[in-house]
């Protein structure tokens, strides 16, 4: 053994020394930061821009700084594939409206610049012509002629025709599909009889029907498979000839473009991966074979291999959600690139310890509990790049692998992204909401004191264990639920971290203050899931969205069962509707039944019933609450949806080209930014067919 001596001690009193003055220097770098950091970036419509911090990227090594970075540009490179997803002239429309703005020399004090511009930004934020959360088409304010007069100034060469094409014959057709409502009035249309055909997104082909569509992928399943892969999910179903084809998105087939600059990235990020973390190279290898082939069979082993990987630093990238297709077949393209909130994640790591415990002691039938829960791992992450779907508007929480198999041999892996609810709260500060629209000062006290840390422990429970918890029948497709089954899997898992939010289980543990704590939670989601949530719906429309229809499937069902015993009512005080909670404890045993019948659903299959309840309790508005609603919101100046700014990357390198450091910068802006994704970042052709 080596004596330690007392050159050595001066050596590491010296070093300790130094670290502290690093530290020190670091504090005062973040306290400037805090000093000058500015979370609002911009607002229109009905949105407003937001920043979020990177709090601990200075802290992590020059190799895990060059991994995010690289892992970031793979994130941005996919954002051409999301745009042509959400709609076939996405991408015409949005080249378009850049080079109109790029080149324009008119009047920008003018009416209709200002509404352009608005029309702009907001196709950029939504990725494309319909509300990123409503599905509905937004319609410019500026008019017809305005936008045919700045098509025909722009040089020829800046309008996006197709081969042949002139630019009146270009403008003829791309006009309807911005100004006609009735043309590709939806993005997903879950109403109509046949959903496909409704929907404006671009998923299947012209003439593809929803009867064609499952029966296409049924013919590809077979009942007795143990392992089934997520048919359908990278590709887009169309007729040729007649005869239905898959065009899948891969390196040699559709979106070739960008996903080979998603893979020059990722192999970027592989060769400065840790050689000591196998997993983690692993999981990159394998997202990497799996663009290269496009066969599901390899994203079900890199979705393996990602539940297994507990680095760090980590990333979601490729074709993951199934929200943006009716029938929950076709994922769109997202990624979240992140590192672990060490001490944030502690919290996580009990709850993700205990899960067996919470299966155990769920109120579900004995029938739809695992018997053995494996690898659930949990933790809390800091954001340090969003793309695709997750940007600019973004998740909170993400639990993932979605295949039930996998969750059920292998486990998931369940984050809460801290950073991003930190901006969330820090934004709404002072908005006088609470005033507005809170009963009384009991409860506005409550989510004073608690209403932060309920909110992410309830993001916690929905994530870590929530979408992990329960089991399927043998037999049961996992498919059965249809175009319902975002919906139901949303239900299930907020209830889940509901009913366990009150349990004294969490006390115990010490994730929560105090067994009052879990009331800031009750009071916010169903003040939200009755009332407040409303915001996001135009006046007469429907709520489609999964997540709103999730909230207020529940909220609305309490209501209704709860009415016996008052356990809930509205309220009228000064010509002005409350949420009034009286009975906390028998609102938890509501949560807990209809837990229960949820997870029934999932777990038999039982789509009669599972459309029952979202028809029922979670679609249908109260007209005339909703106007109030309205009304009393756009007193408060508020908007109701946002979104965020990417920070940049400050790169330094050698005279040889070797990254020596990575900084992040937090000062580029809304429209610099979209500006430069477009310039720097959009390798795919104007039309994808």
């Amino acid at each position: 053994m080596r004596k330690i001596t007392l050159s050595f001690v001066v050596f590491v009193a010296s070093l300790l020394l130094i670290a502290c003055n690093n530290k020190k220097q670091e504090e005062k770098t973040e306290s400037e930061t805090n000093k000058n950091f500015t979370y609002e970036v911009d607002e229109f419509a009905d949105i407003q821009i937001l920043r979020y911090k990177v709090p601990g990227f200075e802290s992590l090594t020059l190799q895990q700084k060059t991994q995010l970075y690289y892992l970031s540009m793979a994130a941005i490179e996919g954002r051409d594939i999301l745009f042509d997803q959400n709609n076939k002239y996405n991408l015409a429309i949005r080249r378009t409206l850049e080079a109109i703005y790029l080149n324009y020399k008119g009047d920008k004090a003018s009416n209709d610049y200002k509404e352009f511009e608005i029309y702009l930004k907001r196709v950029w934020f939504s990725n494309g012509i319909h509300h990123h959360y409503g599905e509905e088409k937004f319609l410019p304010g500026f008019s017809k002629n305005f936008f045919v007069e700045q098509v025909k100034n722009l040089p020829a060469t800046e309008v996006p025709t197709k081969e042949n094409q002139s630019v009146d014959e270009f403008i003829t057709m791309i006009s309807p599909v911005i100004f006609d409502p009735a043309i590709m009035s939806k993005k997903v249309n879950k109403s109509a009889k046949d959903k496909i055909l409704a929907s404006a997104n671009n998923y299947y082909g012209d003439g593809v029907t929803q009867n064609e569509v499952i029966d296409f992928y049924n013919k590809m399943k077979n009942p007795n498979e143990q392992h089934p892969i997520p048919y359908g999910l990278n590709s887009r179903l169309v007729k040729e000839n007649g005869k239905l084809v898959e065009k899948v998105w891969f390196e040699n087939g559709l979106y070739s473009d960008a996903i080979k600059r998603i893979i020059f990235w990722l192999e970027k990020a592989l060769s400065v991966t840790d050689v000591r973390d196998k997993k983690q190279q692993e999981v990159i290898s394998k997202l990497i074979f799996f663009y290269k082939s496009g066969d599901l069979k390899n994203y079900d082993e890199y979705a393996i291999a990602w539940v297994n990987d507990n680095a760090l630093t980590d990333f979601v990238n490729g074709f993951t959600e199934v929200y943006g297709d009716a029938l929950g077949i076709k994922a769109s393209w997202e990624s979240i690139v992140n590192f672990k909130n060490l001490e944030a994640t502690k919290r996580t790591e009990i709850i993700s310890a205990n899960a067996q415990w919470f299966e155990n002691n769920s109120p579900i039938d004995k029938r739809f509990k695992k018997e053995e829960v494996k690898g659930v791992s949990a933790k809390v992450i800091t954001v340090v790049q969003l793309g695709g779907d997750c940007y600019p508007a973004t998740p909170i929480g993400i639990n993932l692998p979605n295949a039930d198999w996998i969750r059920k041999d292998y486990g998931s892996k369940s984050v809460t992204i801290e950073n991003i609810m930190e901006a969330y709260d820090q934004a709404g500060l002072h908005t006088g909401f609470n005033d507005e629209f809170v009963w009384s000062e009991k409860e506005i006290g409550y989510l004073k004191d608690y209403g932060f840390i309920t909110d992410v422990l309830h993001t916690d429970l929905h994530e870590c264990l929530g979408h992990g918890s329960g089991k399927l029948l043998p037999g049961t497709d996992p498919n059965a639920l249809g175009e319902t089954s975002s919906e139901i899997e949303e239900t299930r898992a907020d209830l889940f971290g509901l009913y366990y939010l009150a349990d004294p289980k969490l006390v115990e543990l010490g994730v929560i203050p105090n067994a009052e704590a879990y009331k800031a939670e009750y009071y916010k989601f169903m003040m939200n899931g009755l009332m407040t949530q409303l915001v996001r719906i135009e006046p007469g429309k429907d709520i489609e969205e999964a997540h709103m229809v999730n909230r207020q499937l529940i909220a609305k069902w309490v209501l209704e069962k709860g009415k016996a015993d008052n356990v809930v009512e509205f309220k009228i005080r000064d010509g002005k509707t409350f949420v009034v909670i009286n009975d906390y404890e028998k609102l938890r045993s509501l949560f807990g039944q209809l837990l229960a019948e949820i997870q029934r659903i999932k777990s038999e299959g039982d789509f009669k019933a599972a459309k029952s309840l979202v028809e029922n309790y979670g679609v249908k508005v109260d007209q005339k609450l909703h106007k109030e609603v309205l009304e009393r919101y756009k007193n408060l100046n508020m908007k109701p949806y946002k979104g965020f700014v990417n920070p940049t990357f400050d790169i330094t390198e050698d005279k040889d080209g070797k990254i020596t450091d990575v900084k992040i910068n937090y000062t580029e802006g809304y429209i610099d930014q979209m500006l430069r994704y477009s310039r720097e970042f959009s390798t795919l052709p104007t039309y994808n067919e």
